[in-house]
């Protein structure tokens, strides 16, 4: 049996206790390299300019809901810091094929497609074969798995 004197003090050291416990970590918003580099450093607007990966260079870096994208000139830096809604990766740039089944997986630059004018990225080229497969249906699905996923 607890004493009432055991009990006043665990509930006066609780909120101790709970704030000295390690907050669960959510993933990240953007998928990042150890380095912190969004999209494994590739220039997010040179999908769309160019039609094809580029890699960016840390001089035409910027951070972006605390991730820091590369860029492969200072007019897509520009481009990017006008509108990062339109250039940024959807799914933040995890795989967006995993995110229609539910769960985060890292990219590959070689693996993307611009859909409805919005960037996707793959963790391969055959994830992004099996994505082409029903590009709506796999934002759908996407879109309804991501808030969960960022949780998990």
């Amino acid at each position: 049996m607890i004493s009432r004197r055991s009990l006043i003090t665990f509930i006066a050291a609780s909120p101790v206790l709970i704030s000295s416990l390690p907050a669960w970590a959510r993933a990240p918003r953007f998928f990042q390299t150890n380095s912190g580099v969004a999209m494994n450093g590739y220039d997010a607007v040179a999908y769309f300019t160019m039609q094809k990966p580029v890699k960016g260079v840390a001089k035409y870096a910027f951070e972006y809901e605390g991730a820091n994208f590369h860029f492969s000139s200072s007019e897509n830096l520009e481009m990017f810091k006008t509108n990062p809604q339109k250039y940024a990766p959807v799914f933040g740039g995890y795989c967006a094929y995993a995110a229609s089944l539910g769960y985060r997986a890292a990219t590959v630059p070689e693996a993307w497609t611009v859909y409805d004018g919005k960037l996707y990225l793959n963790a391969s080229l055959r994830a992004r074969t099996l994505w082409l497969k029903d590009v709506p249906g796999n934002i759908k699905k996407g879109n309804k798995n991501w808030p969960k996923i960022l949780d998990a």
